[in-house]
Formats: structure tokens, sequence, C-alpha cells
């Protein structure tokens, strides 16, 4: 690969062109930390509300139906206008959809958070529709690839923020009475018990709705560059055609819905899979959900340490070449969660996050390379793949509900999910590298 060392990873290397790419790069870590302090709570609002782990998924089907619904909007709100007012847009649903909050837990029902979700990530999917193309366009294109993975690399870092504030917050803050416990209470006792443990849940998401408020605010008050911002026509059904065209990046919407959602499934069911296998070694259920999230902190850290190493080895190695090879690797942990039973099991949990590390923002750069101005519409179809993690994890839960399957462990195996996705983003790395698309 040609190195491009003496080019600016960031426009001209000026303060004028790294003040502005900090601040979008803060999105980045925005939207990590709301992904992944929603993620344990699946298992949280199921227990809260004596649910199953289906019915406690469709707070990931609302978190990811906002990313749908909103990505060509967002779009073309981004072409009408302009990259920042995207942004601004987006930060404003978050910090309204995080305030919402407040009056669902007034209510004591289940659905008004998952309305609250919803508006929360409409606002996300006005972040990312705006902030990745954004990112790509501030410098040259040599070094687009790895601009984005270094954005991309804060947003494991607000994920893992995301994920100490649910253990230490939230979880571990929780009243003990475990999920059989709580079926056996009257129901004016299982109001009482509902009514405080969302008053520990809410008080999280009120917090990050006020910073959020702050990143909108600085981003209002700083000059930022106009690079991509168009005339601000709307030309939908002949850029969807011209999009469509393109092979790498039909594709590579594809590759991205199964991609997220095995990222998804991972996160998500890494505290079913631990808390079953911890409560096997005598935990009592809250205990064995903190320590599932410890690994799930770990596998975090681990992905973050990952998009670092990886954003420096595509210096030197084809984005396509990485990407198979990720992939593998993760196909492989995938069959050890399967088949292992024990704490190794946990591990390789970690390994695919590791593995994981690279494959968002580098599908999405290929995708949208040399797309030009078409990359905002672009960028809206590579969003609403992001549904996969709204679509794919219910029917994972759906086999965990099973509780047993062919005499293993349910949990243990409908992590074939994520296996089968994964093999389809090593067929996309290897075509983006025979096809010389990276």
């Amino acid at each position: 690969m040609k190195s491009t060392r003496k080019i600016p990873v960031v426009g001209d290397g000026s303060w004028a062109a790294i003040i502005p790419f900090v601040l979008i790069t803060s999105c980045f870590a925005l939207w990590g930390f709301a992904n992944d302090i929603t993620t344990p709570l699946v298992k949280a609002f199921s227990k809260i509300f004596r649910m199953s782990v289906t019915e406690g998924t469709l707070v990931q089907v609302a978190f990811y139906g906002g990313y749908f619904a909103m990505a060509f909007p967002a779009a073309m709100f981004i072409r009408r206008y302009s990259y920042k007012a995207g942004v601004m847009l987006g930060l404003g649903l978050y910090a309204l959809g995080a305030f919402l909050f407040f009056p669902a837990k007034m209510t004591g029902d289940y659905y008004p958070f998952l309305i609250a979700y919803f508006v929360l990530t409409c606002g996300l999917s006005f972040l990312e529709t705006s902030c990745n193309p954004y990112i790509l366009s501030m410098g040259a294109e040599e070094t687009a690839m790895r601009r984005l993975n270094l954005a991309q690399a804060f947003n494991p870092m607000g994920a893992l923020l995301g994920m100490y504030v649910a253990m230490e917050f939230i979880q571990r803050r929780l009243h003990p009475l475990d999920t059989e416990g709580r079926a056996l209470l009257s129901d004016s006792e299982f109001e009482a018990v509902r009514d405080a443990d969302l008053s520990t849940l809410i008080a999280p998401y009120l917090v990050i709705g006020l910073a959020t408020l702050c990143v909108l605010i600085l981003i209002r008050l700083i000059k930022m560059p106009k690079n991509g911002d168009g005339s601000g026509k709307i030309d939908f059904i002949p850029t969807l055609k011209r999009l469509f065209k393109v092979q790498r990046y039909r594709e590579g919407v594809i590759v991205q819905f199964f991609y997220v959602g095995a990222q998804i499934m991972c996160w998500t069911f890494i505290i079913q899979y631990g808390t079953r296998l911890f409560m096997d070694m005598g935990m009592a259920e809250q205990m064995a959900e903190v320590r599932s999230q410890k690994f799930n902190i770990l596998a975090m850290a681990v992905f973050c340490v990952s998009r670092f190493v990886c954003t420096f080895l595509l210096r030197f190695f084809n984005p396509g070449q990485l990407l198979r090879a990720l992939g593998i690797g993760a196909a492989l942990f995938t069959l050890g969660v399967m088949f292992f039973q024990n704490i190794l099991g946990m591990y390789c949990i970690v390994g695919v996050s590791a593995c994981m590390s690279l494959m968002f923002p580098t599908i999405y750069g290929i995708a949208l390379k040399g797309l030009g101005e078409d990359a905002k519409f672009g960028a809206a179809g590579l969003i609403m793949a992001i549904l996969g993690g709204s679509i794919l994890p219910p029917l994972q839960a759906s086999i965990i509900d099973l509780h047993e399957l062919w005499g293993m462990p349910s949990v243990n195996l409908s992590f074939v999910l994520p296996f089968i996705c994964f093999v389809i983003v090593v067929f996309y790395g290897h075509r983006s590298y025979q096809k010389k698309w990276s």
C-alpha cells in the first residue's frame, strides 16, 4: 500500500481543521455511550417488568428502529442544509429522547420507555448520517479511511463509559431480588420495587441529556468546515439509481446489516450467556449479571484498543484484506462461544470484540469510496442497515427463550446467528480485496 505519512490525516493539520474534527469526533463517543448503556438494560428491563428475554429485546427494536426510520430524512436534511445542521439536529433529538425518560418513569409502564428510545435514536441516526461522511470530507481522500477509523476509535471509549455506568449506577443499584422472587411479589410490592428501580435507571440518561446539550452549544458557536456541503438540490430517485448501480456500495449496505446485527447480538447477550454460566457456578443472579457486565466492559476495552491498532495497520495493509482476516477470526471465536460451556466461552466473546473493531468503519469507507456528493444519501443507506441491530437480536432471543436445544444450553447455540453474519463479512472483505474496491 502506498504510504500516506506526509499527508495530514485531518485537513491541512492546522488548529482550524483539528478543533472541528475533535468536536465531531466527540459525537462518536456520545452515541457509543447511548448504545452501550442501553445494551445491558435488555436484561434489566426484563427483570424490572417481569418479562421474557424476547419482550426485553423490544428495547433494541425501538432503539435501532429509530436509526432505520430517520436515515433517509436525515440525508435529505443535510443535502438541503449542511452537515453541521444535521449534527445539531441530531444532538437536539438525542437530548430530547434522554429527557423523555423522566415522564416515562412517571407512567410506571414499559412502552413509554420504548418511545423515549425511539426519539433518542432518531437523533443518533441524524448524527451517524452526518458525522461519518463529514469526517471523510475533512481531509485528503488518501487518508479518509484512517481518518474515519480514528474518529470511530472514540466510539468504543464512549461505549466503555456507558457500560461502566450501566454496571455501577444501574445494575449494582437495582433491587437485589431475582427474577423468580419478583414473580412472587404482590401487586403493591411489585410496584414499589419497580418504581425504585426505574428511578435508578433514568438518572444516567438525564445526565447525558445535559452533556449532549453542552456539545450542541459548542458546535453551534464554533466555525465548522463546509466540506461536502452541496447546492441543497435533492434528486432523490436519480441518486438512489446511481448508488445501487455501484456494486461495492450495494453489497456494503447488505453486509453492514449483518455486521451490526452480529455486534449487537454479541454485546447484548453476553449478559444472558454469562449469567447462565456464573449461576451454574453457584452465584446469585444479580452477582452473575454484574460479573457478566465486567466481561462486557473487558470486551469493549479490547475492542477500543484493537480499533487503534487496526487504524495503525491500515497504513500498511489493504482495508479489504484486513477486513477478511478479522472476519475469519471473529467467526472462529464465535464457534468457541457456541461449543465451550465454561469460562473459555466468555473469553471467546472478548476475542470476537477484538476482531469486530475494524469492521463498521471499514465497510462504511469501502462502500462510500468515490461517491462524491452522492455520499450523503449513500451514508443514509448504510445507517439504515443498522436495522440489523433491531431485527436479528429478537431472533437470537427467541432461541435463548427455549432454554435448552439438542441437549445444549440454547444461549450457546443462539450464537450461530453471529457466526453466519461474520462469514458474510469475510466474503465482502475478500471481494473488496480481489476487486480493488479499497
